[in-house]
């Protein structure tokens, strides 16, 4: 079981070796993400750019080759979050104030 876990782990830092994602801008509340990593992978790494950034997290605008456009995102702005066409984002868990 032990070599089965450390097989995948080591599998997946090799993978993520295997491609490059950089934030090639940063204005505001946009970003220009240039990466040859799978969709999933960028919006992944595009919504945690965005919530380190104290956002709810980004929007995919467009993409042109391998540069991707997000919106980051602030929860009282009402706007709705929008994957790359076949990924998803990672539900977040909401807090009850009472």
């Amino acid at each position: 079981m032990k070599k089965i876990l450390l097989l995948t782990a080591t599998s997946g830092l090799l993978l993520a070796g295997c491609y490059s994602t950089s934030i090639n801008m940063s204005m505001g509340n946009m970003r220009l993400i240039t990466s040859s990593a799978s969709p999933q992978d960028v919006m992944d790494f595009a919504t945690q750019t965005c919530k380190n950034d104290f956002y709810q997290g980004a929007s995919f605008l467009s993409k042109a080759g391998k540069e991707y456009r997000f919106k980051c995102v602030k929860a009282e702005e009402n706007e709705v979050l929008i994957p790359i066409p076949g990924t998803t984002i990672e539900a977040t868990p909401k807090t009850e104030s009472k």
